[in-house]
C-alpha cells in the first residue's frame, strides 16, 4: 500500500511589504474594517483579519526589502453579491485611490478596484 505523503495546503495568507506600518494598518482598519490581530513593532509586522480574510503586513527586513509594491497581481476579495459590491464602494468612494469604479463585466461579475496605502491593487467582486 502506498501512502500519499503530499502536504495538505490549509490556507493562503498574503504578506504585503510596507515602508509605513502605521499607515498600512490604518488603511485596512479604517477603510476596510479589518481588525488588528497581532502586531510586533520589534519585528515590523502585523496580522489583520476581517471575516474569513487574513492579511499580514511587514516592513523591509534582511529577507525582503521594499522599493515599491513588487506583487504584480492583485488581491481579489469575493463578496456575497453585487449589492454588497455597491455598498462597499459607497463607503470607499472619495476616501481611497480608485483603480476603477464598480462595473458589471461580460463574464458575469460586478467588480471594482482600489489601491491600498502602498499601491497594492485590491479588487472586490461578486456574481452580477
Amino acid at each position: 500500500m502506498t501512502v500519499d505523503a503530499s502536504p495538505v495546503f490549509r490556507g493562503l495568507t498574503p504578506m504585503l511589504r510596507t515602508r509605513d506600518l502605521d499607515a498600512a494598518i490604518a488603511f485596512y482598519l479604517d477603510r476596510l474594517g479589518f481588525a488588528l490581530q497581532r502586531r510586533s513593532d520589534a519585528d515590523g509586522w502585523a496580522s489583520l483579519r476581517r471575516d474569513g480574510i487574513e492579511l499580514m503586513l511587514a516592513t523591509p527586513n534582511a529577507h525582503a526589502g521594499f522599493t515599491a509594491p513588487s506583487f504584480t497581481g492583485s488581491l481579489y476579495i469575493r463578496l456575497d453579491d453585487a449589492a454588497a459590491v455597491d455598498r462597499l464602494w459607497a463607503t470607499l468612494e472619495g476616501k481611497v485611490r480608485a483603480c476603477y469604479a464598480p462595473e458589471t463585466f461580460h463574464y458575469g461579475m460586478r467588480e471594482f478596484g482600489v489601491y491600498d496605502a502602498d499601491g497594492y491593487l485590491l479588487q472586490f467582486g461578486a456574481p452580477a
